[in-house]
């Protein structure tokens, strides 16, 4: 017999919790050997390619482009072509909530019986406990569940929502004879409504039943509590006042309240009309963007570290003139160079961070312990369409200027098209944030967990300095140190900044 095996959502790297199908390189019925490229799946900070772990035919895509599923989710299923659509059909709905979204079985393949193929990586299907058949019971509203779908299945063997639930128990739908379409199969008032239907019942449309029309109250509302205004408001719109919120001080209804009751009964009706406005005033438009998996990943993150880290801060002023100096003179005797700024930022705090290696760590929260390194793996922030990544620079006080340049140039690249790899962009010892292209003078950055520091570089531009009593012009960088009060003491980040500004002032130690 031949064996049905499954492509699931992998784990890659320790934080990834879940993936999202960004396209399938492969269609339905097309072999692949081992090591082929076969989706690619976007996590959390970049987009990588899922390579086969087997040979074999893509017989069915259970998740489509754009879906986001846990790791270990089930994404498609593979099998040779003597295993029949049939047997694929079954082994999927054998799956259950396992599966990423089960397709609707026909009438026909429900009934037919089929010797299950060999399985491997899927669950077992659990046993189901269904009472006996009754007869078909047509309620109002046009339900009738075929005999084939009835049943009783108690609730904590369902993964369902409270409104189809409800439905189920009400018409006597058995659950476990219906496929859920939603996340992790979890079942809908449409999934039972497609069921249903499939087995030749009747279910009414499910966009009738959640269109009907509020009753209102025909009860005496002399005796309510209201503001004058909104008794007032009541009795021009006709509005019932039981059938108002209570939200005004003493537990009064107020002109607010009566509001809300005008505007869900009259929702073609501007909010102008309703509080009597004569000035017709220009309505916003409100977009409701999702945040992808990157974004919320940037969120958590740093709304933990900004919770548990007590950020200091400590400023000061670079000259970057004799660096802006060796910068140019490096790029116009060596053609094939091209480094920027950055590039000579980054080595001069990696030599900083090796002369203070108390601000070289990371922080580890389980054990309550600072992490130290003896090379200084700094992580550089890098704006992309989606939001934010830290490439690694790793050893950076090992490399030349040249191979700084080089890294970045590569590491840059890469993040914004979504192909670096978990551990070019997770750990490092440290961080640089630079927004000086965008003309930013001086800014605060927030920690990158589990670093103990992160450094803010500003604009490079000219001011005017006091040096030895008299006013000069000077070209000046303004750095902002964030530390973690946990692991880096005040004194230890202000000695690494004096280290840091001895570097830049005096360019030519890093380069010995």
């Amino acid at each position: 017999m031949s064996e049905i095996k499954t492509l699931e959502i992998p784990k890659w790297g320790l934080s990834m919790e879940e993936g999202t199908i960004a396209q399938w390189l492969i269609k339905e019925g097309d072999s692949f050997n081992k090591g082929d490229e076969i989706c690619e799946i976007e996590t959390t900070k970049i987009v990588n390619v899922l390579e086969a772990p087997f040979a074999g035919t893509l017989r069915k895509i259970l998740a489509k482009d754009g879906e986001t599923l846990p790791v270990g989710g089930l994404i498609a299923v593979c099998a040779e072509s003597e295993v029949s659509d049939a047997e694929i059909e079954t082994f999927i709905a054998s799956l259950g909530g396992s599966a990423a979204k089960a397709p609707e079985a026909s009438s026909e393949q429900s009934k037919a019986e089929i010797s299950a193929p060999v399985i491997e990586k899927a669950e077992q299907p659990q046993s189901l406990a269904v009472s006996a058949p009754v007869p078909v019971k047509v309620a109002k509203g046009d339900y009738a569940v075929p005999e084939s779908l009835q049943g009783y299945q108690t609730s904590d063997e369902l993964f369902t929502t409270p409104h189809a639930l409800k439905l189920a128990e009400k018409h006597n739908v058995n659950l476990a004879k219906v496929t859920g379409s939603g996340r992790e199969g979890r079942i809908s008032v449409q999934d039972i409504q497609k069921a249903v239907q499939a087995a030749g019942g009747q279910w009414p449309d499910v966009k009738q039943q959640t269109q009907a029309k509020v009753v209102k109250s025909t009860a005496d509302d002399s005796r309510v509590s209201a503001t004058p205004v909104a008794r007032r408001l009541a009795k021009q719109w006709g509005i019932n006042l039981n059938d108002c919120r209570v939200s005004g001080t003493r537990g009064r209804v107020c002109k607010e309240d009566v509001e809300a009751v005008y505007n869900r009964d009259n929702p073609t009706v501007g909010s102008e009309q309703s509080t009597q406005c004569a000035v017709a005033q220009p309505q916003s438009t409100i977009t409701t963007v999702a945040m992808n998996g990157m974004r919320k990943a940037i969120a958590s993150r740093l709304q933990a570290a900004k919770r548990n880290a007590p950020h200091f801060r400590l400023v000061v002023d670079l000259n970057v003139e004799a660096m802006q100096t060796l910068r140019k003179q490096i790029n116009e005797t060596v053609p094939q160079v091209k480094l920027s700024i950055n590039d000579m930022l980054i080595k001069a705090a990696a030599a900083a961070l090796i002369k203070v290696p108390e601000v070289n760590v990371q922080f580890d929260e389980a054990t309550q312990s600072i992490l130290q390194f003896s090379q200084a793996d700094i992580s550089v922030a890098v704006a992309i369409p989606n939001g934010l990544i830290t490439p690694i620079v790793k050893a950076a006080n090992q490399k030349s200027l040249a191979q700084i340049s080089d890294d970045m140039r590569d590491l840059a690249t890469r993040a914004k098209t979504g192909k670096l790899q978990p551990d070019e962009f997770q750990g490092g010892s440290f961080s640089i944030s630079n927004l000086g292209m965008l003309g930013i003078k001086q800014f605060d950055a927030i920690i990158n967990p589990p670093q103990g520091a992160i450094m803010a570089l500003g604009a490079s531009e000219s001011r005017a300095v006091v040096e030895n009593g008299n006013v000069v012009v000077r070209e000046i960088v303004t750095a902002t140190l964030s530390c973690d009060h946990r692991v880096i003491d005040g004194a230890v980040g202000a000695k690494f900044l004096a280290s840091f500004k001895q570097f830049v002032e005096n360019p030519a130690l890093i380069l010995v």
